[in-house]
């Protein structure tokens, strides 16, 4: 009797994964990130940001490595709880908006920066093995090779590693939107890639879940549908006068305009009349032993 489990436990799911970004547009460069960082000004600590390190459950004094740090949403708090952390990023104007905000909230101490890509050599970058309490990559793994990501997280550090992806569609979507419209949506579900990997290499990963609301402001009706266009790919391009029409309908006053909104740049005038709900999947996992020489 054929093992209804032998195909999920042999199949590669690296390569799985990376069929899957060969049918995905490109991943955001470091220039994309570099125009910007200039928006970025952490002054307060996002709810992301409070459930993911609620979840990360990190210790007063631990060390920790934030691989993808953007403007330091993770790295400025836990420093303030008096961590030491090394922030890094493929981004160095990105960094210097995390040494800014260290230095703002008087913890510049406790900060390190480095500009790092999750697929250089870790080790002729300086990255020793198990040099750190805790690794935190928060929605920041942008490679195609995902298993490489995993155990360069796993072989830096000692304690707990903790990351999260995207839970259903990508946060590019507004899975509302596209319902109304008629479009499709393809929904990813990258979280199970990790963990199944994560599984195969011979961890125990745990999994919670956070769920992000997100606003999007434009500010006029071309302004929001050049914006949303960008959902109508993979056969959903003849959907934009569909799209015209919702937004027209949809789109209201924000009251926020002008502050500092969720993608590093100032708010529009306008939003749509529903709060977009991007899920993220929270994996942790203990890493492994340091491999002791006899």
């Amino acid at each position: 009797m054929r093992n209804p489990q032998s195909t999920l436990l042999s199949t590669d799911w690296n390569e799985e994964w990376k069929a899957l970004q060969a049918d995905r547009r490109s991943a955001d460069d470091p220039s994309f990130w570099d125009k910007r960082a200039k928006h970025f000004k952490p002054r307060e600590t996002h709810p992301y940001a409070r459930d993911f390190l609620k979840l990360a459950d990190i210790h007063h004094g631990e060390s920790v490595l934030d691989m993808g740090c953007g403007g330091g949403s993770l790295a400025i708090p836990l420093a303030r709880q008096g961590c030491s952390v090394l922030a890094c990023d493929f981004s160095k104007p990105m960094l210097d908006v995390v040494r800014e905000g260290a230095q703002y909230f008087q913890v510049d101490t406790l900060v390190e920066t480095k500009l790092l890509a999750w697929d250089e050599d870790w080790n002729e970058a300086g990255m020793k093995p198990k040099s750190v309490d805790v690794a935190l990559a928060s929605r920041s793994i942008a490679t195609a090779d995902l298993e490489g990501a995993l155990v360069k997280l796993d072989g830096t550090a000692r304690r707990r590693c903790c990351i999260t992806l995207v839970a259903n569609a990508s946060p590019r979507y507004d899975e509302h939107v596209m319902n109304a419209i008629g479009a499709s949506v393809t929904r990813s579900h990258d979280f199970v890639y990790a963990f199944n990997i994560l599984i195969g290499m011979g961890r125990l990963p745990e999994v919670a879940y956070i769920h992000s609301p997100r606003r999007d402001t434009f500010d006029s009706l071309d302004a929001g549908v050049a914006d949303f266009a960008r959902m109508l790919e993979g056969g959903n391009e003849g959907k934009l006068d569909e799209l015209r029409s919702y937004i027209a309908a949809h789109m209201i006053e924000n009251p926020q305009a002008g502050q500092p909104g969720s993608k590093g740049e100032p708010q529009g005038r306008y939003m749509l009349d529903h709060v977009r709900m991007v899920h993220w999947a929270f994996i942790s996992w203990n890493p492994s032993e340091p491999v002791h020489q006899i």
